[in-house]
């Protein structure tokens, strides 16, 4: 029993000294790439049509874009582009949102993002009839996000992801409210 104590504590100590040393530092300066992909839910409620979606619906998140500059070793300006595919009638239809943030490393690997912009609704890219499903609305939209670098190299990180949009979208004879929620993958890098 007493050589199982010994090996049990060996070996702890051996993560705790490879997980030390395993870690490295980024120096974050310069531009910021990143692209991510995540899956989520999407709530619809569409005063135009008096239609009001019960349940939130599964979608995509794909690409979520980010490109910017680091102010600090913390702190980065970005422009996001951000959305999801969702199903309105027969149809899909995309959500997106392109909005300057920012975003805040609270730790060494975490980070929060917040920004504000311009909403899309439109067709999904590959759901475009002529005459069909083709209308393009414009409003506001508003988002904000948490991250945790889980993999780091060099300049490259890979982080998991949540985050949250809400946009009010001006249609024909109303407005269309969206709330998006997704978890993801984001690879970034600096």
């Amino acid at each position: 029993m007493r050589h199982l104590a010994i090996i049990t504590v060996m070996f702890m100590l051996s993560l705790s000294l490879y997980a030390q040393q395993s870690q490295t530092t980024i120096e974050r300066k310069g531009l910021l790439i990143g692209i991510g992909l995540g899956a989520g839910a999407i709530s619809i409620d569409d005063s135009s049509s008096g239609e009001h979606f019960d349940e939130g619906q599964f979608g995509f998140s794909f690409p979520d874009l980010k490109i910017g500059y680091f102010l600090n070793q913390r702190t980065a300006i970005l422009l996001n582009t951000t959305g999801m595919i969702y199903k309105y009638g027969d149809y899909d239809r995309s959500f997106e949102a392109l909005m300057p943030s920012v975003q805040y490393w609270v730790g060494d690997r975490w980070w929060v993002n917040a920004g504000a912009g311009l909403g899309a609704d439109m067709p999904a890219f590959y759901d475009v009839e002529d005459g069909i499903n083709d209308d393009y609305n414009f409003g506001f939209s508003v988002g904000l996000a948490t991250g945790y670098e889980v993999y780091r190299h060099n300049n490259f990180a890979m982080d998991v992801k949540a985050q949250t949009f809400l946009g009010c979208i001006n249609v024909a004879d109303g407005n269309r409210n969206l709330t998006g929620f997704s978890i993801g993958v984001g690879f970034n890098w600096y």
